[in-house]
C-alpha cells in the first residue's frame, strides 16, 4: 500500500484497528474459474491470490472455523441481474449451466459448508448471508477472494454496516491489476476493514482455535 497515503490518512484519524472478535468464520468470495480460465472476458492474473485463499481455506478448516463461499449465478437471460448485468455485460459467464462459474479447483466447499448465491457485488445483498452468522454467532469474517475492488470491497463495506468485522487478507484477494487491488485495500483499511498479510490471517486463525 502506498505509505504516504496511508499516513496521511492515519493523521486525519482513519485506521482504526477493529481487531477480531470472539467467533471468526473465512469467507470466500467468488473464488471461480471465469477468472482463471483463458478466454473468459472476466480473466485476471489472480493465480497467486487464488493459491493464498486455498492456503486461508485450508487454515480455516483446520482450525474448526466454519468456512463459507459465495458464487454468483443468474437465471437464463439475466433477468434477475438487473442493472448490475446491464452495466457489465461480461457477467453473462454466470448465467446457470456455464461452467465459469464453477469453484476454482482446490477452492469447492465440501459437504456441510455453507454456500450463498448472489446476483450483486456484495455477498449481503438480497442473501441470507447476514441472517445466518448471526444465527451461527459468528462476529468476524476473514475475507478472501476475487475480485479485490469489486465483490470483496462491497462484501467488506456492507459486512462492516451489518456488524461484522470484516478482516480482508492482503495476498488472498486479487483484481485485474495491481494498482487496483492496492487502492482499494488501502481505502478498505482506511474505512471499513483491516487488511490482513496472509502470515497474520494465519496467526489469527491459530489464536482463535486456541481460545
Amino acid at each position: 500500500m502506498n505509505e504516504d497515503l496511508a499516513a496521511g490518512y492515519r493523521a486525519s484519524g482513519f485506521g482504526q484497528g477493529l481487531g477480531c472478535g470472539r467467533s471468526p468464520a473465512v469467507l470466500v468470495v467468488d473464488l471461480v474459474r471465469a477468472y482463471l480460465v483463458d478466454g473468459s472476458p472476466l480473466r485476471a492474473p489472480v493465480e497467486d491470490a487464488v493459491a493464498a485463499a486455498v492456503t486461508l481455506i485450508g487454515a480455516g478448516r483446520a482450525a474448526g472455523l466454519p468456512v463459507l463461499f459465495t458464487r454468483v449465478s443468474y437465471r437464463p437471460g439475466g433477468a434477475d441481474g438487473g442493472l448490475f448485468r446491464r452495466k457489465i455485460p461480461a457477467l453473462g459467464v454466470f448465467e446457470e449451466g456455464s461452467p465459469l462459474g464453477d469453484f476454482a479447483e482446490g477452492a469447492a466447499p465440501r459437504p456441510g459448508e455453507t454456500v450463498v448465491t448472489k446476483q450483486y457485488a456484495s455477498s449481503f445483498h438480497g442473501t441470507s448471508l447476514a441472517a445466518t452468522l448471526t444465527a451461527s454467532g459468528i462476529d468476524t469474517l476473514l475475507i478472501c477472494g476475487l475480485t479485490t475492488s469489486g465483490c470483496v470491497r462491497a462484501t467488506a463495506t456492507d459486512a462492516l454496516q451489518h456488524g461484522f468485522r470484516p478482516l480482508v487478507v492482503d495476498e488472498a484477494c486479487g483484481d485485474r491489476d495491481r494498482r487496483l487491488h492496492e487502492a482499494n485495500l488501502l481505502d478498505l483499511d482506511a474505512k471499513y476493514a483491516d487488511v490482513l498479510s496472509l502470515d497474520e490471517a494465519l496467526t489469527t486463525i491459530r489464536e482463535a482455535a486456541s481460545a
